[in-house]
């Protein structure tokens, strides 16, 4: 018998593949590097590292079966070989590197064995400013990029690189320790980690950059991470409410774009294609919500989501109560946000010219999302409906261009032709 030569495990390297598994796989090795290690900027290193190793070895030997255990695994073996170049580290780092030559865990991490739940509370500290817990949690877990979180803050990129590197060093030198915290320190902690998990997910529901609308891999993780929360604190509704939140919104991931990866908006969705299990969950988790009377932004905008699920066509949605939940959201979370997309409610109950009068108006924060092109593209929409379409045209060609996700371009760019 002869040698067939060495084995691959694909074909053909794609190098765009890199980039995907990286974005997917990312979070998760730096979370269990944390864990082995107790330093993030070495975990966020050696990952890096791993990844460098993995852009000349993958074309040659391809994509392993499991890219993020051979991620994990190179990135270890880097970041031992940097504490040991490393004299100048302190005995705890020498320590780590010595144990886990012998694969043999670090001391107690907390009574969730779950890398990137615990490293969200860490990040999630109350030493930390809310944005920087946020933002920083999102740098780490969210495998989002330093611009592409500047973008959600709406602040600027070299701002938010400046809150990252603080917050760090603020763990560092704090000595923040990495577990779940004690049932007493969970309520400063809950509101930051809710929106963490939010924000993730709402990265991969609409990806910021990329060809694709939706990354499911973040999606799927949000939603791992709002059961994990649910399990550990079932005594939160802000907590059930989350988890609501996410499966409704997810029960629609299919309806949202056509075979070819075009936007289909919520109005002209299929909703047979709506996930009924996810839906049935979302609206039981949001009626035990009902009962408790705690509510809270994230209970409200479950139950928005719900009013929608409820309805088995566009016409059918009761936008009146859509609204009413939307002045109640207003009241307890006072964001530009939140007030466009209460406008978006406006619109149908009481016209357009209602609508872009409150987004024109002087109470609403244009300065503020000027370089969000959601905004841009709402107005694009009212302005369409009251026939002022060379306006319309403008806004969506403005909003167009602050996106880096190919297929929200694609639909803002073909709305703008559709207006001539």
């Amino acid at each position: 018998m002869t040698s067939s030569g060495p084995r691959t495990l694909v074909s053909v390297f794609d190098p765009a593949s890199l980039g995907a598994v990286f974005r997917q796989e990312s979070g998760r090795c730096v979370a269990t590097l944390v864990r082995i290690f107790g330093d993030i900027d070495i975990a966020e290193e050696a990952v890096q590292e791993a990844l460098i190793i993995a852009t000349e070895k993958w074309p040659e030997i391809g994509v392993p079966p499991n890219p993020g255990a051979w991620i994990t695994t190179t990135a270890k073996h880097r970041a031992i070989d940097r504490l040991r170049r490393e004299s100048s580290r302190d005995d705890r780092h020498a320590q780590a590197a010595l144990i886990h030559q012998r694969d043999e865990p670090p001391g107690p991490v907390g009574p969730v064995k779950d890398d990137r739940l615990r490293l969200i509370f860490t990040c999630c500290h109350p030493s930390l400013a809310t944005n920087v817990q946020v933002a920083l949690t999102l740098r780490l877990l969210g495998g989002l990029q330093t611009d592409e979180i500047a973008r959600a803050f709406l602040v600027p990129e070299p701002t938010m690189a400046q809150r990252v590197v603080r917050a760090k060093n603020k763990i560092r030198a704090n000595k923040i320790p990495y577990r779940v915290p004690d049932d007493h320190e969970l309520p400063d902690r809950l509101s930051a980690v809710l929106t963490v998990v939010y924000l993730i997910f709402n990265e991969g529901y609409t990806a910021s950059i990329g060809d694709d609308l939706v990354r499911d891999d973040l999606c799927d993780e949000a939603i791992r991470l709002a059961r994990l929360l649910v399990e550990l604190m079932p005594d939160e509704p802000e907590a059930v409410g989350l988890l609501a939140l996410l499966v409704l919104t997810a029960s629609r991931r299919t309806a949202r774009v056509t075979p070819d990866g075009s936007i289909v908006v919520l109005r002209d969705q299929d909703r047979a294609m709506w996930d009924g299990s996810l839906i049935d969950e979302g609206q039981t988790l949001v009626r035990a919500c009902i009962r408790r009377n705690r509510p809270g932004p994230f209970q409200i905008q479950a139950a928005i989501n719900a009013v929608h699920s409820f309805a088995p066509t566009a016409a059918d949605t009761d936008w009146a109560q859509v609204l009413t939940l939307y002045d109640q959201l207003l009241a307890l979370s006072p964001t530009p946000i939140v007030a466009l997309n209460r406008a978006v409610a406006l619109v149908v109950v009481d016209g357009a010219d209602v609508a872009l009068a409150a987004l024109d108006g002087p109470v609403f924060d244009i300065a503020a999302l000027d370089g969000y092109h959601l905004y841009h593209a709402t107005r694009a929409d009212l302005l369409a409906r009251l026939g002022r379409n060379a306006d319309a045209a403008e806004a969506y060609a403005h909003a167009a261009t602050l996106t880096d996700n190919a297929a929200e371009r694609e639909f803002l760019e073909s709305r703008r032709d559709s207006l001539g």
